[in-house]
């Protein structure tokens, strides 16, 4: 079975309310097996519009990656994401 990812593309606004963000994902995360392959640091905008952060998260499969971002402990750590920080999240299966 293919593995699941997430990637996700942010600008944050509020820095000290992004750390909030990062604690109430915390408890999804571990629980759906997340593992951060690639989170913020240095990157090169090669083509389009780019984002100040970007994250690419591995799950063992799609359906983890999708049960993971609609799980009660995410949503509720979306709510704060939304006002802190612009950007989107693409959720995709691997080869």
């Amino acid at each position: 079975m293919s593995k699941g990812y997430w990637i996700a593309r942010v600008d944050v606004h509020d820095t000290e309310g992004y750390k909030d963000y990062v604690a109430a994902a915390k408890p999804a995360f571990e629980r759906f097996g997340a593992k951060f392959l690639a989170r913020g640091g240095a990157h090169e905008l090669a083509e389009g519009v780019g984002r100040a952060r970007n994250v690419v998260i591995e799950f063992e499969t799609l359906a983890a990656a999708h049960d993971c971002y609609h799980s009660p402990e995410y949503q509720r750590a979306v709510a704060i994401r939304q006002k802190v920080a612009d950007g989107e999240i693409v959720l995709i299966e691997g080869i």
